[in-house]
């Protein structure tokens, strides 16, 4: 039955506060989780933009030159910038990109948001990752200068940021590094949505093009564009990466 015949083939009741602050919740626990864990990576691929000249041995012996210098204990560094920051970001991100695709969609009707799904999710993407940033840019400073100078490593969160402040104030501190970062983000959020939802496409079409699988394959399925996803959106944010790690060193 076309949209037009049916008025709407979505029930959009179903989105209620509830959903998005599920979804804000579930964004929200999951970004701090999965960031938190790839801390010792964050800290290593720091310390190799920030100081090329000094770990220029590859991610591996970077690993090795950090315990070495100062003990497994350095690689937790950031830790509590790292988790909290990217809770807030993924509250936002995603509770953010669900609320403005579905309104979007609701305002599209159903055919057109059908027919121009990939800049929907495009517009909504980065809607919700540049409100994301916004709280995310003091966390991030905080954790790149804990990273990059010893004595700011030592202090807690607070303290860091504290310290920050005093030295740079506050938009100076905590938001020289904004626009980076959003040439950092929102390409990466953007690519990891968009690119996710065209390789799910693509995989239904040569494995089940009527989408009759059982929940292993949908979630097998979901995995696999969820990783080429990632693996597009890091290489596209990689450069504004680097660029966010100087400015804020």
């Amino acid at each position: 039955m076309s949209p037009t015949a049916c008025g709407s083939c979505y029930d959009f009741s179903t989105y209620t506060s509830t959903y998005f602050l599920t979804g804000a919740l579930a964004g929200g626990v999951c970004c701090s989780i999965t960031h938190g864990a790839a801390c010792p990576l964050d800290v290593v691929k720091t310390r190799i933009q920030l100081d090329p000249a000094t770990y220029n041995k590859g991610m591996l012996g970077g690993f090795r030159q950090v315990i070495a210098a100062e003990g497994v204990g350095a690689l937790a560094t950031g830790l509590g910038p790292t988790a909290g920051g990217y809770f807030v970001q993924g509250w936002f991100k995603f509770g953010g990109f669900e609320f403005l695709k579905v309104n979007l969609a609701k305002s599209y009707g159903d055919q057109n948001a059908w027919d121009k799904r990939f800049m929907l999710n495009s517009l909504s993407a980065a809607g919700a990752e540049f409100v994301a940033d916004i709280f995310l840019c003091p966390f991030e400073a905080t954790r790149i200068r804990q990273v990059s100078d010893p004595a700011m490593a030592k202090l807690s969160l607070p303290g860091a940021a504290q310290a920050i402040v005093a030295q740079n104030g506050l938009i100076g501190g905590f938001y020289s590094g904004f626009i980076p970062m959003l040439f950092k983000q929102i390409p990466y959020t953007i690519a990891k949505f968009v690119v996710q939802d065209f390789a799910a496409e693509a995989i239904y079409q040569v494995v089940a093009p009527k989408r009759d699988v059982s929940g292993a394959t949908k979630f097998g399925i979901s995995l696999t564009s969820g990783v080429i996803a990632g693996v597009t959106a890091a290489i596209i944010s990689h450069p504004a990466d680097t660029l966010l790690s100087k400015i804020n060193k």
